[in-house]
């Protein structure tokens, strides 16, 4: 809408300024001349207003954020937008009256491997793990307080941070202490559990949830091995225990390639989510947002739509609007110092069933996601499971690449690796260890891509069977506009990724890496034509941007 503002009185200007030189011409003399003086005065009124127009508006755009009366989502600056006239186009189970956050930029990755909607409780892991590595901000070396050989029950510490002495880190599972691995430097990389086939459980009376202050509620997750599970932003980092979040984003479904459908994993567990909802409201002063889809045929679960004590957002649009940083940019972005929260659908399950029963509950629902899994599905199983054992016997070929998440910001693994914490999926995708001769000069085999090169956009609902392959080597990198075509933020990320590059901290700050994890720029490194590795710039950027406090 401000860009047909602006073309409408670029024209009119334009159109005076004609008009005032026919009449001039046509008339002579000093009469021609006063026409075309005054035409050339409102051609001046007319630019002039609409600088002085659009420069208002973006600076009250500016300031609304700074203050945080944005968070609705909808434009306060004093031209409205397109959205705010017409009205976005709404589904059936969205209220009458409740916008819509619709984006467009974006691009949705279309994969064969899908997992069935059928949830296989028969799949037996023996052996999980913890993973220091998981949890950023956490020593390479954190005070271990169990050896190899000893017995633990689900939820007994493991180790905890020298920094954060009071952050527990535990036990998903009970059993027994197998190995404690260590990498280079003798950081801790892996503490494995052999576990028992009776799960047994170490009792944590629950506070009152009505009666106990934000102190007690922050000391009792803290303890209970909550707490690390639990993301802080800006930088992806362990909660600090002295700040309080801002407010607290809950995101409702990833639309992320095979990503799990969060409307299945939240189902028969509709009132432990609500409890750990409750518990999340108590400790921020601002507001816990739910992001909700608003891109299906069908409403979201109800465990999603009747939740009560946060506030809904409903998003529309293709990949990566269900990721909660973009959620967090339309709805209340983080600017100066702000601290915020972001809490995965399964882990707000875990908090509430923390509360329900008194015990640390760390079961997951894992998709088994892609094209080389032989039956793609969902299993249940608890956090950390080996993924050799979860994929026993159901790989359809041996040259295979294993990811802990989703193809674009997930973990290479082994098979005798495990499940990182925060990810609720495993995909397997065919290794691209092969060679192309003459590359894109000659017709390939279908592919997803955003270029038109191929005939996708032909077939918007087509699924792919995707390798590793990247089509080509790092490139000199270039200025293309690719990142701003699928990234649905306000944000320059190639001018970001490059002053990441030459390490100008000021100018990284002014171009807003505090708002980026990389799961938020995965999609730009998807398109790159320079093959830029644009997460791992970005993640040297935050470590940089955190060293310097």
């Amino acid at each position: 809408m401000k860009n047909i503002i602006a073309k409408t009185l670029l024209v009119v200007a334009f159109q005076v300024a004609i008009l005032s030189s026919s009449m001039a011409q046509s008339t002579g003399g000093s009469a021609g001349s006063s026409y075309l003086l005054y035409g050339l005065l409102a051609v001046a009124v007319l630019v002039f207003f609409f600088i002085l127009v659009q420069l208002s508006d973006n600076l009250i755009a500016i300031e609304a954020k700074k203050a945080g009366i944005s968070e609705d989502g909808l434009n306060l600056g004093l031209i409205p937008g397109a959205r705010e006239i017409v009205g976005s186009k709404k589904v059936g189970y969205v209220g009458a009256g409740t916008p819509v956050i619709g984006l467009k930029k974006g691009f949705d990755i279309l994969l064969e491997g899908e997992a069935a909607k059928t949830c296989d409780e028969g799949v037996v892991v023996n052996t999980f793990a913890v993973q220091p590595p998981n949890f950023r901000g956490v020593l390479p070396i954190p005070k271990l307080m169990v050896e190899e050989g000893a017995e633990v029950k689900a939820g007994d510490v493991l180790f905890f941070d020298k920094n954060q002495p009071d952050v527990k880190y535990v036990a998903p599972v009970s059993g027994e202490i197998a190995e404690i691995r260590r990498g280079e430097k003798r950081a801790i990389t892996e503490v494995i559990i052999l576990a028992d086939k009776a799960m047994k459980y170490r009792d944590m009376p629950a506070p009152d949830l009505a009666q106990a202050d934000r102190a007690t509620l922050r000391s009792f997750l803290m303890e209970s091995g909550a707490w690390p599970l639990i993301n802080q932003r800006p930088y992806d980092v362990v909660p600090d225990a002295s700040k309080d979040p801002r407010n607290i984003f809950v995101s409702t479904f990833d639309t992320a390639p095979l990503a799990p459908d969060l409307n299945f994993v939240v189902a028969g567990q509709e009132e432990a989510f609500q409890k750990g909802l409750d518990v999340l409201a108590k400790m921020t002063d601002g507001n816990v947002y739910l992001g909700l889809d608003a891109r299906g045929a069908q409403a979201p679960a109800a465990a999603f739509t009747q939740a009560s004590g946060v506030v809904k957002k409903w998003f529309s649009g293709k990949h990566p609007v269900g990721n909660v940083g973009v959620q967090i940019h339309h709805t209340f972005p983080i600017v100066n110092d702000d601290v915020v929260w972001t809490v995965h659908v399964q882990t707000v399950i875990t908090i509430g069933r923390l509360f329900l029963e008194g015990r640390f509950c760390a079961d997951r629902i894992v998709a088994v996601t892609g094209a080389e899994v032989r039956e793609p599905r969902y299993v249940k199983t608890y956090l950390g499971a080996n993924i050799g054992e979860l994929l026993k016997d159901g790989l359809s070929g041996d040259a295979v690449r294993i990811i802990s998440g989703d193809v674009l910001s997930g973990a290479r693994k082994e098979v005798k690796d495990f499940l990182n914490a925060q990810d609720d999926q495993v995909t397997v995708v065919r290794e691209g260890d092969y060679y192309e001769m003459f590359g894109w000069l000659i017709p390939g085999s279908p592919r997803p891509s955003l270029s038109r090169t191929y005939p996708n956009f032909v077939f918007p609902d087509a699924r792919f069977k995707a390798d590793t392959n990247t089509h080509g080597e790092q490139r000199a990198f270039v200025v293309t506009g690719q990142y701003e075509d699928v990234l649905p933020m306000d944000i320059y990320p190639q001018q970001l990724m490059k002053s990441i590059l030459v390490n100008d901290v000021e100018r990284m700050e002014a171009l807003g890496i505090k708002e980026l994890s990389e799961e938020d720029i995965a999609i730009c490194e998807f398109v790159c034509t320079s093959k830029q590795p644009l997460q791992q710039i970005l993640r040297e950027g935050l470590d940089e941007m955190l060293a310097q406090g």
